[in-house]
């Protein structure tokens, strides 16, 4: 039973289709993944040091959005694999800089085959103009969420406009 007024109307809510977005690609993603014995935040992982090696285990994951402690146990089961290798000690403090074995890379090869074909399943609805500007959109959502004012505290809201179909828009709180 829903309450008029009361709580966001998640028909109409930019975030919860972005979750529910988020969740289906996930998903898709760890079903190619799955077959080669992998997921999602394992893959997250070969990607990130195919393309920044030597990331340290903090820096690993934030950039998988994971734990530290959870990427921590995902090092260690593919440093057992033999799909990453990590100096036996720190050459300065604490951090052990994982890179990516020939195995790895060759795992990683398949796997962003796999990823790649989702992505590309996920937008094939959209036009090269409509991706670039959905690319758009998200970036700058993401920077809006993470911008602070000068003094560190959050900007003011602005007006949340929700689109009617007729392609104007009603603007709902903000003002």
């Amino acid at each position: 039973m829903s309450q008029k007024g009361a709580g966001i109307d998640l028909d109409k809510s930019l975030g919860y289709l972005l979750k529910e977005a988020s969740s289906a690609l996930r998903t898709a993603m760890e079903e190619v993944l799955r077959p080669l014995g992998m997921s999602v935040t394992h893959y997250s992982c070969l990607e990130l040091l195919a393309q920044r090696p030597g990331l340290s285990n903090s820096e690993l994951a934030r950039g998988a959005f994971v734990t530290r402690q959870t990427m921590n146990v995902l090092l260690q089961n593919l440093e057992r694999d033999g799909y990453v290798t990590r100096p036996a000690e720190a050459a300065v403090g604490k951090v052990l800089p994982a890179r990516l074995t020939p195995s790895g890379r060759r795992s990683l090869e398949k796997a962003t085959a796999a990823v790649r074909s989702v992505e590309v399943r996920m937008l094939s609805g959209m036009t090269e103009a409509e991706q670039a500007h959905a690319f758009r959109s998200l970036q700058s959502m993401i920077s809006s969420l993470r911008e602070r004012d000068g003094d560190g505290s959050w900007p003011a809201p602005r007006p949340i406009r929700t689109p009617r179909p007729d392609g104007s828009a009603d603007q709902v709180s903000g003002s």
